[in-house]
């Protein structure tokens, strides 16, 4: 910690400054940081192919690593998309005047300076970057070594159009890709307010346990979609292979369909555009005999329930009914994202009603939960806690209150 202890001291001073920094600032900065960075996609993507170059194309983290020309270009649009959202400071939350003449206000304000530890994903970058200044927070990024060189060409660009429009590099850093750096940031009290982890279970896990300074979780998505008796089939076709297939790496894909034991004969319709793009299923034993034989179809473990896959694999659960269903989603969920495919209104209500999540769907893909899709612009992770903010975070919940009071002379007798 005490090689740290200056860099986080100057962290922590230009964090105060930032509440002087005028909206235009931001704007222009933002603004220059697309023109830069379309400037610099080829030293981008180079830095990127050195980090691919170390790691296994069949690890499920190869895909969140990826960069391409069209993945910066979309991750360029997001942060157009944060510089024209209303900024979210100083908004009056509440007003009242008490019956001494006291007049109070509640207002929004930044919470000061963030942490984020990641792993292999370097567009956070990027996207926490464009909403820790919307928000007025200072940034402290520990990114893992598997992103280390995309991570630091892309603060390389951060730091040019911090520079160039004037707003102090001092308050946005990205610390070392090494161990030390990530015990020094978890104990940084009195320096950084609040540490969101963004990556696997087991990062999240480490950080819970190991951090001194308090978690946002944004947890892992164990992401379940339930088909039940009223089901439409091709409804169900499209949701599940979106859910699963658009992009298994990530956090919102789906990792286990339940269904209702009546539709076992229309399972193997709701899985056929799966087994096409080679999805390998891991089904419980009625699902496996109501399914034809096919390399792709595996019988169940224990082990494969409650899994977040990551990859071009899922579950199959059979239930009796929506009772069960529920209790099997309350024992394996991870709070994240659950969906409902059904075309009873009873059904759907007691499930989104009933389901302890971050997001709840009824006929629609899990694949929605992301703050760009919410209309929140970049999203800095989806908390699955419940405590400060829950779901996709962006701008409004990287900030908290304050209390002003004003009066002429009160005493409190």
């Amino acid at each position: 910690m005490n090689d740290f202890n200056n860099v986080f001291k100057d962290l922590k001073n230009a964090s105060g400054k930032l509440i002087r920094v005028t909206e235009k600032q931001i704007q222009d900065t933002l603004d220059t940081l697309v023109e830069l960075s379309k400037a610099a996609i080829p030293e981008i993507l180079d830095a990127n192919q050195q980090d691919l170059a170390k790691m296994d194309p069949k690890d499920p983290k190869y895909d969140r690593l990826l960069l391409t020309e069209e993945r910066i270009m979309s991750i360029l649009g997001e942060v157009k998309q944060v510089k024209n959202l209303p900024c979210p400071l100083g908004h009056i939350l509440e007003k009242k005047i008490l019956e001494n003449g006291l007049e109070l206000r509640k207002i929004s304000v930044p919470l000061g300076v963030l942490g984020v530890i990641y792993e292999a994903r370097p567009n956070v970058t990027f996207d926490v970057f464009c909403l820790a200044l919307k928000s007025g927070n200072a940034l402290v990024l520990k990114g893992g070594s598997d992103a280390a060189h995309s991570n630091k060409a892309i603060m390389k660009i951060i730091h040019q159009a911090l520079e160039k429009n004037g707003i102090s590099t001092a308050a946005f850093l990205l610390l070392p890709p090494d161990r030390k750096a990530t015990q020094a940031l978890l104990e940084a009290i009195g320096y950084v307010d609040i540490i969101i982890p963004r990556g696997s279970q087991s990062l999240i896990d480490f950080v819970r346990t190991n951090a001194k300074v308090p978690v946002i979780e944004t947890g892992a998505g164990i992401v379940h979609t339930y088909i039940d008796e009223t089901a439409d089939l091709e409804k169900g076709k499209t949701i599940i292979l979106n859910a699963k297939t658009r992009r298994p790496s990530v956090c919102n894909s789906l990792d286990c369909l339940i269904i209702q034991q009546n539709r076992l004969k229309d399972l193997s319709q709701f899985i056929a555009p799966l087994l096409e793009k080679n999805v390998l299923i891991y089904a419980d034993e009625k699902a496996f005999h109501a399914l034809p034989s096919h390399p792709c179809i595996q019988l169940a473990g224990n082990e494969h329930f409650g899994t977040e896959f990551l990859s071009l694999k899922m579950a199959i659960k059979t239930v009796e009914n929506l009772d069960k269903a529920l209790e099997h989603i309350a024992q394996y969920s991870s709070k994240h994202s659950e969906a409902i495919i059904s075309e009873s209104p009873e059904n759907i209500d007691r499930f989104l009603n009933e389901v302890d999540a971050a997001a709840v769907y009824a006929n629609a893909s899990t694949a929605f939960t992301d703050g760009n899709q919410f209309g929140l612009g970049a999203e800095i992770g989806i908390s699955t806690q419940k405590l400060h903010a829950r779901g996709p975070m962006a701008l409004n919940e990287l900030t908290s209150y304050k209390w002003v009071v004003r009066g002429h002379g009160q005493i409190r007798s």
